[in-house]
């Protein structure tokens, strides 16, 4: 057992199909979107480390995959027994008061209603009627903001709901080059702006950040340090064990700066400097597109080598 067999938080996209298809969305939601079968999720699951605080599942549209969502709460309970908190991100438009009801009783403690602005199709639209349902089941909604500090996402699994949505400051203010917000030309063009040192990003992935849990990311079964995702995935979570994934990259000086939120110096240890870092940002006018280029053309994730040109 090594120290990543416990985990703060782990954040699983577990489905890319959605009743929306929204121009921000990352990683290309919609009617459409891909899916991966029951039995990689069980699979996933059984490689998730035997202790996480806190699993946020998310889509896509979660409801939208229901059957599978079902699954994925039955055997989470079975596996760690009403320890972890399992919280569910989810547009909303597709809750009942039966559904509510069954993902309560699932084990679901906290609902995040990400949807509350203009690019969704709803667009806000049925906060008062899913307010007044959470209500009705006693889930607390006074906390409005996504319980991601660490002085709350830890508190005792009280059931609770939330609400936010993209804005111009955040989430779209700074969205990545990545999906239908790349295809619709409005990522953020801001090399200045680090998306790697806030939450959803690659801070902390490994040891935590000073108000950030220790989170990665699983998009579908791809193992990664941020939402956004490194060029390719640190590992496939339907036959490594993620615990395994993330020790063996977990002192190599890539990574050790990625966790520290700094894509500016992760290439020092192969010879890419800082200065050229923030020179290729500011003509690539992305940070995560340099992330992109230098795993395409300097790093190699299998090897975790330099790559030769």
């Amino acid at each position: 057992m090594n120290k990543f067999d416990h985990i703060e938080s782990v954040y699983w996209v577990f489905t890319q199909l959605c009743n929306d298809k929204c121009d921000h969305c990352y990683n290309m939601s919609g009617p459409q979107g891909e899916r991966i079968s029951e039995e990689d999720c069980m699979a996933i699951i059984e490689n998730l480390p035997s202790s996480i605080d806190r699993l946020i599942l998310s889509g896509g549209e979660p409801i939208a995959d229901k059957k599978k969502l079902y699954m994925i709460l039955d055997r989470l309970k079975e596996k760690y027994q009403g320890k972890t908190q399992i919280m569910l991100q989810t547009n909303g438009d597709l809750l009942t008061d039966e559904i509510l009801d069954t993902l309560i009783e699932k084990g679901v403690t906290r609902f995040d209603i990400a949807s509350i602005d203009r690019y969704h199709k709803a667009a806000g639209g049925r906060i008062m009627q899913l307010a007044e349902l959470f209500e009705s089941r006693g889930v607390n909604g006074e906390d409005r903001d996504p319980l991601v500090t660490k002085d709350n996402y830890v508190v005792e699994h009280e059931l609770s709901w939330g609400y936010w949505g993209a804005t111009e400051e955040m989430w779209l203010g700074g969205n990545w080059a990545r999906g239908r917000a790349y295809q619709k030309n409005i990522w953020l063009k801001d090399p200045n702006h680090n998306f790697c040192g806030i939450l959803s990003g690659a801070v902390g992935f490994l040891n935590g950040a000073d108000n950030i849990p220790q989170e990665i990311s699983i998009q579908l079964y791809k193992i990664n340090p941020c939402c956004p995702g490194t060029k390719e995935a640190l590992g496939d979570a339907r036959v490594q064990k993620i615990s395994d994934v993330l020790e063996r990259i977990s002192t190599h000086p890539v990574f050790e700066k990625l966790d520290k939120g700094d894509p500016y110096r992760m290439g020092e240890s192969v010879g890419v400097s800082e200065e050229h870092a923030r020179k290729r940002c500011g003509e690539l006018k992305n940070v995560c597109l340099w992330c992109d280029e230098f795993f395409d053309q300097h790093f190699d994730i299998k090897t975790l080598s330099k790559k030769e040109s």
